[in-house]
């Protein structure tokens, strides 16, 4: 049995990332995906064992494609935490506009398709181990402000990045993205950052 062909992979993860940023949140079937990319449907099945597993795996692939490891690397590499908490805020609210679509067609498919709901869920889980990194450097600093613990600090952080509370701010409320960073940021210090 042949292995499959990294090319037809990567054609299939392209195709179910512009379906999903062209459909708005509608559902997006394998046939659909398969059609796009030019194969059966069958050979989808030879990448992907089910479409959760696509599903998470392009959003892994919009990952690779826009370099967020570049993106989070001065996050990591942070001396302190305070500027670990603005460098993690500044690539995640660089990134939000940039995976928005996805965002928003795999949150809107959620309610009715428990893949979709997986794929963001675990996307969520991987953005709030960064929030969670950021925390840990403040206490670890013994900067972390009084008043909840690190996992409550952590909690409360990861909702504030929440995709739909950036959707919120931007295209409900108006704010353009750099009034968004300034004051997310500004928000984290005062909640997070003792003495700020």
């Amino acid at each position: 049995m042949s292995s499959p062909n990294p090319d037809t992979r990567k054609r299939i993860l392209q195709a179910t990332a512009d379906l999903l940023t062209e459909g708005g949140g509608t559902g997006v079937r394998m046939s659909d995906i398969a059609k796009r990319a030019g194969i059966s449907r069958q050979a989808v099945y030879l990448h992907f064992a089910n479409r959760a597993d696509l599903l998470i795996a392009t959003t892994f692939y919009v990952d690779e494609l826009k370099d967020s490891d570049a993106r989070l690397a001065p996050s990591r590499a942070a001396k302190t935490g305070s500027e670990r908490l603005d460098a993690f805020i500044e690539a995640w609210a660089g990134y939000l506009p940039e995976i928005y679509p996805i965002g928003r067609a795999l949150i809107d498919m959620s309610p009715t398709d428990e893949e979709a709901r997986s794929a963001w869920a675990q996307r969520m889980q991987d953005m709030r181990e960064g929030c969670e990194a950021a925390i840990n450097a403040l206490k670890r600093d013994g900067d972390l402000a009084p008043g909840m613990t690190a996992p409550q600090a952590t909690d409360l952080l990861w909702t504030l990045l929440l995709l739909p509370n950036w959707e919120h701010l931007t295209q409900v409320c108006g704010w353009s993205q750099k009034q968004y960073l300034t004051h997310i940021t500004a928000t984290a210090r005062r909640l997070f950052v003792m003495g700020a």
